[in-house]
């Protein structure tokens, strides 16, 4: 790295009216007893939004997102065959971009002495379970995305993704991202160029502390 169509599916079979009028203009009828069938076996909508409740709200890997909330400084390092530059200083804010669900960070800082800016979304996906995350920045043109868990111990989050490598013309390169949650108030960040091998895969590290 050197540099829910359930959603509007469900929407779509809520509009059911609420009391359907009966042919001869009688009495409006039940329309759990009169609606047609949705799909095969009939389609109870009771089960179905049962079903759906785990996929749609947030919950306690949701709740997990908080701990990125706030302000911060950050210094940015990157690593050449295990050696590091000297640190480049930034700022970086994260804020609920949907609440509860998805996380919105804006970085602003140098890399390598070049000013860059960038934006990250990080939420988690209950249908896949994992966490997701899109970045962007205004080093280059692309939209790379990687996904994850935490592990066992709550405190590092790792995802995996991939990104092409314009210097070198490589494509869909896997990258490996950690968050390691130091505390409240730090989180370093490490991006890792798998292709290097098992040693010295680090290439960029950033350190958050959060601004006071």
């Amino acid at each position: 790295m050197k540099h829910t169509i359930l959603a509007g599916a469900l929407a779509g079979s809520l509009f059911v009216p609420l009391a359907l009028p009966d042919a001869s203009g009688g009495a409006p009828q039940d329309p759990k007893k009169e609606a047609p069938a949705h799909g095969q076996g009939g389609g109870d909508m009771a089960a179905m939004m049962a079903k759906a409740a785990k996929f749609i709200q947030p919950g306690p890997q949701h709740k997990a997102l908080e701990r990125f909330l706030g302000r911060w400084n950050t210094e940015t390092r990157v690593f050449m065959a295990g050696q590091a530059t000297p640190p480049d200083k930034g700022t970086a804010e994260v804020t609920w971009q949907i609440e509860g669900r998805w996380l919105l960070s804006k970085a602003q800082g140098r890399m390598m002495g070049m000013p860059i800016s960038s934006c990250a979304w990080i939420g988690y996906d209950n249908f896949k379970m994992s966490y997701v995350v899109t970045m962007v920045s205004s080093m280059d043109t692309a939209m790379t995305r990687s996904e994850g868990d935490m592990t066992q111990d709550g405190k590092s989050l790792i995802t995996y993704g991939t990104l092409d490598e314009y210097l070198t013309g490589e494509h869909d390169k896997m990258v490996k991202y950690v968050w390691r949650f130091l505390s409240d108030d730090e989180i370093v960040l490490e991006v890792h160029d798998l292709p290097i091998g098992e040693v010295n895969t680090k290439v960029v590290e950033m350190r958050y502390v959060r601004a006071k």
